[in-house]
């Protein structure tokens, strides 16, 4: 597999007001311009006058989250959240609260993983991740003191592959994350097989 670039190709301008919408319809959320500007693959400038433009249209709010779209979620612009797959998930110790630990990982850069932005799911609360050339979201939540790691359900091929190792990379980080220094702070970590809705058996962190 050829190396990564850190930094994306400048694109075209042409249209770039519409894939920004589009994006953030999709994500459903708050996006960091650093998170826009890696997936959608836009030179800083340009994407800084598209931005700027829209807001004074009122099609877009900026907040200290990132921006989000304003106008209604046009019917068949699939969300971020749909379809996602459980990768993996680790028992939070009794007591933590989720708000606390999505702070304490909200805008971080992981190895790879590059902070794209908050998903408001109506599940909860989710926190997205791109992998550095921009493909291939990566998400986490929490639900009744479980972390889980989410990848996109519909990815086939190589795509899921790599998708699947970005998850498990963030598991690991967002493990090392939380854990004070000389503490166990997680429980047991459960890995779900690939294509099954069920975790596989519990392995002792």
């Amino acid at each position: 597999m050829s190396a990564l670039r850190d930094e994306p190709a400048p694109a075209s301008t042409g249209g770039l007001d519409e894939r920004i919408l589009s994006t953030l319809q999709g994500l459903h959320g708050r996006i960091a311009f650093s998170g826009l500007r890696r997936v959608l693959h836009a030179h800083p400038e340009s994407l800084s006058r598209s931005l700027r433009r829209l807001e004074r249209e009122g099609r877009i709010e900026r907040s200290d989250g990132g921006y989000r779209a304003l106008d209604e979620v046009p019917r068949g612009v699939p969300r971020a959240s749909d379809a996602l797959r459980p990768i993996a998930q680790v028992d939070l110790p009794p007591g933590a609260p989720p708000e606390s630990v999505l702070g304490r990982l909200s805008g971080r850069w992981f190895g790879s993983l590059r902070w794209v932005g908050v998903v408001d799911d109506p599940s909860g609360r989710l926190l997205a991740w791109a992998r550095r050339d921009g493909a291939g979201y990566v998400l986490l939540g929490i639900d009744r003191g479980v972390l889980r790691v989410y990848v996109r359900g519909d990815s086939s091929g190589d795509e899921t592959d790599e998708a699947e190792d970005s998850a498990y990379e963030l598991l690991v980080h967002a493990v090392g994350a939380l854990r004070p220094s000389g503490r166990d702070v997680v429980g047991s970590v459960r890995f779900f097989a690939a294509g099954s809705p069920g975790p596989s058996p519990a392995l002792d962190n």
